[in-house]
């Protein structure tokens, strides 16, 4: 064999041999990410006795379609996990147990271009009905019980129940992160700038700031989340205003975040978001969340409208508060 025709037989193998590497790499990424992703079949667990979708489910034809771009609703929680030592460093405390302390849902219009993402004072008293619990049997169904009581007494499934009672919207979706992956998406994401209106100085959620424009990133927004006596009032309606700047700064900071010209910074975002997502089954692959992601192509930061739902203080208790009516109604009715 001629000297070129060898070297150019070895640079065969050898190209042959790295896009083999890269495929396997490819292949256990994906295997990973995948498997990252915790689901819980809401559905099954729920039965037919809930809201009507805003959308039909797709039929086996449309199932095929590149992407959806009907209406949808999605409850997001964020759980403060009360064990795991990550998420005791990061302000979630030291009890036993986990609570749904930041609840939204998001509805995405008919061709997903625009959005409002409605928060969920988590000290509104509601009526809680009867959820199935996972170690077998019912809870009572409970009067002036507080909304976020629902994830902590059965998980995902009882927090969907009662939203769709308060609601009576279809929770198409339920997406659920924990503080940890929330701190480690952001840091993925390279930070986040969010502009904030007073000082805030909070030793529970671990955040000092002067009033002004912030870089964050993780711990720090994580703590902008969640702090709430380090603010004027201390009220949760304050915090959740917070909360509502720091979703449109995120979103402004991925459309902004060119991910597909860096791939490792594009893994270590998807790795942060599946490491920290319970989902239902309907979005429990990497291949249904990317199909989500696509769909929201045309949506913009800009094109997504942040409300709380309109409440009042509770008549039995100050310290809690009540859907405002008929305006908490009206705001429910415009996205069935």
């Amino acid at each position: 064999m001629g000297g070129r025709a060898k070297v150019l037989r070895v640079t065969g193998l050898a190209v042959a041999g790295a896009l083999l590497l890269g495929i396997a790499a490819a292949g256990w990424a994906y295997w990973h990410l995948n498997d990252n992703i915790t689901s819980v079949d809401i559905n099954s667990a729920l039965g037919d006795d809930r809201p009507a979708r805003a959308t039909p489910a797709p039929s086996a034809s449309a199932a095929a379609a590149p992407r959806d771009t009907g209406a949808l609703n999605i409850l997001v929680l964020g759980s403060d996990s009360r064990g795991g030592a990550e998420n005791q460093a990061l302000g979630g405390g030291d009890s036993e147990g986990a609570r749904s302390d930041t609840a939204m849902v998001v509805h995405l219009d008919a061709g997903r271009t625009s959005a409002t993402v409605v928060s969920i004072p988590r000290d509104t008293l509601v009526e809680r009905p009867s959820c199935p619990l996972a170690s077998g049997g019912s809870s009572a169904h409970a009067y002036q019980a507080m909304f976020n009581t629902a994830y902590a007494l059965g998980g995902p499934v009882c927090a969907v129940k009662t939203a769709e009672a308060l609601t009576e919207v279809r929770m198409d979706h339920y997406i659920e992160i924990d503080f940890s992956g929330f701190a480690r998406l952001v840091d993925a994401l390279g930070g986040v700038t969010v502009t904030t209106d007073q000082d805030i100085d909070d030793d529970k959620s671990h955040l000092h700031l002067d009033a002004g424009t912030h870089h964050l990133d993780g711990e720090q927004a994580l703590g902008l989340a969640r702090t709430r006596y380090g603010i004027a009032g201390g009220s949760d309606l304050a915090r959740i205003e917070l909360q509502q700047k720091l979703v449109k700064a995120l979103l402004k900071q991925v459309s902004t975040t060119d991910l597909l010209t860096d791939p490792a910074q594009l893994y270590r975002v998807a790795d942060a978001v599946t490491g920290s997502l319970t989902t239902d089954t309907g979005l429990d692959s990497l291949g249904e969340l990317i199909g989500l992601g696509q769909s929201l192509d045309g949506l913009a930061a800009d094109d997504t409208r942040t409300v709380t739902m309109p409440v009042v203080p509770a008549p039995s208790d100050a310290n809690r508060v009540v859907p405002e009516e008929p305006d908490a109604r009206k705001l429910w009715e415009s996205l069935r």
